[in-house]
């Protein structure tokens, strides 16, 4: 009968000992060197949360996935937010990434999604990736919407703008966005990657228009207006 009291006192010791582990500060250890600790381990922690926050913001990061490398960078790569006469370049943070450390944050748990979205296929492929384009492009429209394009503005802003230096058709739309401080994302889409089919979307006006145009025959000498982008070709006439 002594051996299982003297057991279970035993085991009951020993819970009490782990229960005092996890609820009170040792006795041999100082208040200070515990309160340095911690100090010490939330250095630690802060300092590997922003190494890895801004590891994740470079674009050696954004276009590792072949999503991405395949589909958005050959894009980026022929507008001049890529190359230009002046050699600044705009990088996939600079317009996609928050530069305020909440937004960031929030951009960061948002941006999860779709990387979830490649790893389990469903951007997967070009052809998913098209077919899904419109509801990305969507997203972060409506993001530059609601911050008033403030990723943007980091590098354009109205106040620095020079208008006598544009053209007059320029000057009178910047103008007027100027006065009524209009989002870049209201009239600037498709300017660093292609803009989305919208399937569904067309003009039924215009279809017709383009239907009576195809059966016009072109003559030398006559005046035309196109109507959509297309070639034209010269002939010499004898």
């Amino acid at each position: 009968m002594k051996i299982i009291k003297a057991i279970f006192r035993a085991i009951a010791n020993l819970f009490r000992w782990i229960y005092d582990w996890f609820t009170r500060p040792a006795r041999r250890i100082g208040l200070g060197l515990l309160v340095t600790g911690g100090f010490i381990a939330g250095i630690g922690f802060w300092a590997s949360f922003n190494a890895g926050m801004n590891y994740t913001n470079t674009e050696e990061f954004c276009i590792s996935c072949h999503t991405m490398g395949d589909n958005l960078l050959p894009e980026l790569q022929k507008t001049v937010h890529w190359k230009n006469r002046t050699g600044v370049r705009a990088y996939c943070m600079d317009c996609h990434v928050p530069h305020s450390f909440t937004d960031k944050v929030a951009r960061k748990m948002q941006a999860s999604r779709e990387v979830l979205s490649h790893v389990v296929g469903t951007i997967g492929t070009r052809e998913k990736f098209l077919e899904h384009r419109l509801v990305l492009a969507q997203r972060e429209w409506a993001r530059f919407k609601a911050n008033n394009s403030k990723e943007c503005r980091n590098c354009h802003d109205y106040d620095s703008m020079d208008f006598d230096k544009m053209k007059v058709t320029s000057q009178m739309m910047m103008r007027s966005a100027a006065e009524r401080n209009a989002s870049c994302v209201d009239c600037h889409r498709g300017i660093a990657h292609e803009l989305p089919e919208i399937k569904g979307a067309g003009n039924p006006a215009f279809d017709s228009l383009l239907s009576e145009a195809s059966h016009v025959s072109v003559k030398a000498g006559g005046h035309y207006v196109s109507v959509v982008p297309q070639k034209i070709y010269a002939e010499t006439f004898a």
